[in-house]
């Protein structure tokens, strides 16, 4: 606890990927007074071409716990 999930286009590198989760955890673990060690994250790669149907109708579009909404929007 906690659990975090990125998702993202695909085309960056393991390295770039093992970073972000890094820093993520980082700031999670700050931000909820949790050690570093309890939090995971996980980066999964959408196509770009699927990202309006998995990703936004799916995930973000309506959902009332999303504390950051993105400024675009698929119709």
């Amino acid at each position: 606890m906690p659990h975090v999930v990125v998702k993202l286009w695909p085309g960056r590198n393991d390295e770039i990927k093992k970073n972000l989760a890094e820093r993520v955890a980082q700031t999670v673990a700050d931000n909820l007074g949790v050690d570093v060690g309890d939090v995971s994250v996980a980066v999964e790669e959408v196509e770009k071409r699927d990202w309006g149907e998995k990703v936004y109708k799916a995930e973000i579009k309506d959902n009332p716990n999303i504390y950051r909404k993105p400024d675009y929007e698929y119709k």
